[in-house]
């Protein structure tokens, strides 16, 4: 085998290494976008529970403020001579 010969099935080989390497590191590269997609779906559900959860909440506050006022009115009549 002369020295070209081998030079070019050295550097033919190589190639075929690094194609292959960068073959793997996209396939998990893709698999690691996926996973980070499927998070951001799975956020982007709870960043909307939370906001109605949010507005629950301050409808309850509104809530319970009418009725401490209710209920706070006849203790200040009671009071007052």
């Amino acid at each position: 085998m002369t020295p070209t010969n081998r030079s070019t099935i050295v550097i033919g080989s190589a190639l075929l290494v690094q194609s292959a390497t960068a073959l793997l590191w996209a396939g998990s590269a893709a698999e690691r976008l996926s996973q980070l997609e499927r998070q951001v779906d799975n956020n982007q559900v709870l960043i909307e529970r939370t906001a109605r959860l949010e507005e629950q909440v301050a409808q309850m506050r509104i809530t319970l403020e009418r009725i401490d006022r209710r209920l706070e009115a006849p203790l200040a009549r009671e009071r007052t001579p």
